[in-house]
């Protein structure tokens, strides 16, 4: 192994012994699926990768049972296309961070989907990855094989060490094998767009139809610089405020007409079908408005819904930006023109009762420079290093991803 650079197992057996390898040597390893998430973060200084596109593979699918085991290096396109087969999918919607990163979009695998715990826009009613999770078997940096949850939806022995990886950043331990509840496919959906509406309005349209007993499954705002460049245009590039609802055909039909009938003082309400509904919130999930220009910084803002447009009108006092919202304006999306802006942006979130902020897209130099995670307080980070001892303590696992020095 000291002859090469990229290291890529076929075995769980030889991802145990790369690991025992550099914990041996000293030797920081970067850990990899196919690289398309490759470029969040911080930037890493190894000389050494191990890369998990060799151990792929479906060890476990039982739709009557709603679970699915497979490999760490398992393309997320292919277990998308294998679970839809079966009119069921995971019903978090991860997402592609491809097309954001100027990577090929359907690259991605399960094993990066559990360590950066992805969602979609269904997160208001579905949650994220570890939410899901049921079970892992994980590779520590301490070379040692261990095993977490299980592979049925009751079983909760080791529950939460499972969700412990997620987010982690394959800075605690290597996922070999992850096993996911998944969920029937709703069976039709629509999308309900009030046209026309200020970021301020919108914010009070989503927080009623939230509220509401519409049930609805997701909600978004694209202001009209930024509606133009979803689904070929077909918003005209007028500001839409989204509301999608889903399940059966007649549930999905009179809830429709209730939110309709209540946002009716809010502006013209239009209603798009399932599958222009359906491509709509994958490139929202996908930030596709922002993917174009992918030399220009792009943010991840999670904060209080009402207050996500004062910030964005605040920042838009000194600096040039475009923004979305999803999660009913919990999730904001900043495309800077230029600089980050990074001291801005974290301190109109101070200003507007909390958050969190990460830089999603920025050159290496710059991710160097600043803190891409939103900076924890000093207790927390302290727990988060003692917990980066316990699994790494040698620190040969995507050392510095999240943090300089951990």
């Amino acid at each position: 192994m000291l002859s090469v650079t990229t290291i890529t197992p076929t075995t769980e057996n030889e991802i145990v012994e790369a690991v025992q390898w550099a914990l041996a040597e000293q030797a920081p390893v970067e850990v990899i699926g196919y690289g398309s998430k490759r470029d969040l973060g911080r930037p890493l200084q190894t000389e050494h990768t191990i890369a998990l596109s060799g151990y792929a593979g479906v060890t476990l699918y039982e739709p009557d049972e709603l679970v699915l085991s497979a490999r760490a290096g398992t393309p997320m396109a292919e277990l998308e296309t294998l679970v839809a087969e079966n009119g069921q999918a995971f019903q978090f919607e991860p997402m592609d961070y491809g097309p954001l990163l100027g990577q090929p979009a359907g690259q991605g695998s399960l094993g990066g989907l559990l360590a950066t715990n992805l969602c979609g826009p269904r997160r208001l009613k579905a949650g994220s990855a570890r939410d899901h999770v049921l079970g892992v078997r994980v590779v520590s940096g301490r070379g040692e094989l261990f095993k977490s949850g299980g592979r049925v939806v009751k079983n909760v022995t080791g529950y939460d060490l499972s969700k412990g990886m997620a987010n982690s950043w394959g800075t605690l331990g290597i996922a070999t094998e992850i096993t996911f509840k998944v969920l029937p496919t709703p069976e039709t959906e629509t999308t309900l767009v009030i046209r026309g509406l200020a970021d301020d309005e919108a914010a009070r349209a989503m927080a009623i139809a939230m509220g509401s007993s519409g049930e609805v499954a997701a909600a978004a705002h694209l202001p009209g610089n930024v509606a133009g460049r979803v689904i070929d245009g077909a918003l005209n590039g007028a500001a839409s405020t989204l509301l999608r609802v889903e399940g059966f055909a007649p549930s999905v039909a009179d809830r429709a007409g209730m939110l309709k009938g209540l946002l009716a003082t809010a502006g013209e309400v239009d209603a798009l079908p399932q599958e222009t509904s359906r491509r709509l919130w994958r490139e929202v999930r996908d930030v596709i408005p922002f993917a174009d220009a992918t030399e220009r910084p792009v943010w991840r803002v999670s904060m209080v819904p009402m207050q996500a447009y004062k910030l964005v009108a605040s920042l838009r006092m000194g600096a040039a930006v475009d923004a979305f919202y999803d999660w009913q304006g919990g999730l904001v999306w900043l495309r800077m023109e230029g600089d980050p802006e990074a001291e801005a942006v974290r301190a109109l979130i101070r200003t507007y009762g909390g958050g969190h902020a990460t830089l999603v897209r920025a050159p290496a130099s710059v991710r160097a420079a600043l803190p891409v995670f939103e900076p924890q307080p000093a207790p927390l980070a302290a727990l988060s290093k003692r917990l980066k001892q316990q699994f790494d303590p040698s620190g040969i696992l995507n050392p510095g991803r999240m943090v300089a020095g951990v």
